[in-house]
C-alpha cells in the first residue's frame, strides 16, 4: 500500500519517484527487496527552509527490505551534512517490546519513546478522510473494525512496528530546528500511512508476494509517469543529472588540457613516452556530533 500512498501523494511535479526496484541478497539478512527513490517535495516544506535551499530538490530514499526487519536511509545530492536513518521491525504484539532492534546502550540513553495510535492520534484537517478513518471504517473481507478505545489490548490480531528513527543535520545554527521538524514531519507520514493501510485492508488482504510485486509495478509507472509529464511541463530540470553532465565537461577538458600539454612534450621530445592517468577524490564526510533519536511504536 506504499506504492498507492506515494501516488496519491504525487503531483504538480512533486511526490515518489521510482528509480530501483529489485529483489537483493544480504549476507546476514538474506533475501529481500531494495528500491531507491526521489521523494520531489520542495512546495511541501515550509517557508523558512525554502529560503535556504534550491527551487527544486529532492531526496534520495535507499531502502532494504527484509521482512520482518527493513532499514531505509534518506540523503540529499545539495545537503551533504543531512541524513536520516530508518530502523524498523515488524512484530506480533501491541507494542510491549522494549527494544526489539538491539540498539546498543548510549542509544538507549538518547532515545524517546512515542506511542503513535491509528485511531486516537488527530489528523490534520486537511489529511482526513472519513473513509479512512479508523473509528468508521469496518473490513467486508476481514470484519475488523471500526476501532474503538482501547483497540490495542483486546484486539486478537495485532501487530506493531517498532521504527527507531535517527535524524542528522550537522549545521551550526539550524541543526536542532531542522532535526526537530524532520522529527516531526516523519510522525505524520507515519500516523496518516498506517491508518490507510488498515483502512485499505481490502485491497491488500489475501495478496500474494507476486501480486504485491505486479501492484507495486503498476502503481510505480503510473506515478512515475505522472511526475515526470507534470515536472516536463513545469520546465524542471533534473539538477543531480546536469550537476553531472557539469561535472563530465570539467573531467573533458582537463583531460583536453592534459593531452595537448602532453603533445607538446612529445614534440620535443619524439622518443619519449608517457601515459596520464585521472586521479579519482570522494568526499569524504565530517564526524557525525550525534544523532537525534526517536522510538516509534504503532500498531495496526
Amino acid at each position: 500500500m506504499i506504492a498507492r500512498h506515494s501516488s496519491e501523494q504525487s503531483d504538480g511535479g512533486e511526490g515518489v519517484e521510482v528509480i530501483e526496484n529489485k529483489a537483493y541478497t544480504d549476507p546476514i539478512q538474506g533475501s529481500g527487496q531494495f528500491t531507491e527513490k526521489r521523494i520531489h517535495l520542495s512546495g511541501k516544506l515550509p517557508h523558512w527552509i525554502r529560503s535556504y535551499i534550491p527551487r527544486f530538490i529532492y531526496l534520495t530514499e535507499k531502502a532494504w527490505n527484509y521482512y520482518p526487519y527493513t532499514e531505509t536511509e534518506y540523503t540529499c545530492s545539495v545537503i551533504p551534512r543531512f541524513a536520516i536513518k530508518i530502523r524498523t521491525r515488524y512484530e506480533n504484539n501491541n507494542g510491549s517490546s522494549e527494544n526489539c532492534l538491539d540498539i546498543n546502550e548510549e542509544e538507549l540513553k538518547q532515545r524517546t519513546v512515542e506511542h503513535v495510535d491509528i485511531l486516537a492520534d488527530p489528523v490534520d484537517e486537511k489529511h482526513y478522510k472519513k473513509e479512512e478513518d479508523p473509528s468508521v471504517f469496518k473490513s467486508k473481507k476481514t470484519g475488523r473494525g471500526p476501532l474503538t478505545e482501547g483497540w490495542r489490548d483486546y484486539s486478537d490480531i495485532i501487530m506493531c512496528s517498532y521504527k527507531l528513527v535517527d535524524v542528522s543535520f550537522q549545521v551550526f545554527g539550524l541543526q536542532t530546528r531542522i532535526e526537530d521538524f524532520a522529527q516531526r514531519a516523519i510522525r505524520n507520514i507515519l500516523l496518516i500511512g498506517h491508518r490507510q493501510a488498515f483502512a485499505w485492508i481490502d485491497e491488500w488482504y489475501g495478496m500474494t508476494i507476486e501480486d504485491v510485486r505486479d501492484y507495486e509495478c503498476g502503481m510505480q509507472k503510473e506515478t512515475n509517469e505522472k511526475i515526470r509529464s507534470a515536472q516536463q511541463s513545469a520546465g524542471i530540470v533534473d539538477t543531480e543529472t546536469n550537476t553531472q553532465k557539469t561535472d563530465d565537461n570539467k573531467e573533458d577538458n582537463e583531460e583536453e588540457d592534459l593531452d595537448s600539454s602532453e603533445n607538446k612534450k612529445t614534440l620535443k621530445k619524439k622518443d619519449s613516452t608517457s601515459s596520464l592517468g585521472t586521479n579519482s577524490s570522494s568526499s569524504i564526510s565530517p564526524d557525525k556530533t550525534g544523532y537525534l533519536s526517536s522510538w516509534f511504536k504503532w500498531s495496526s
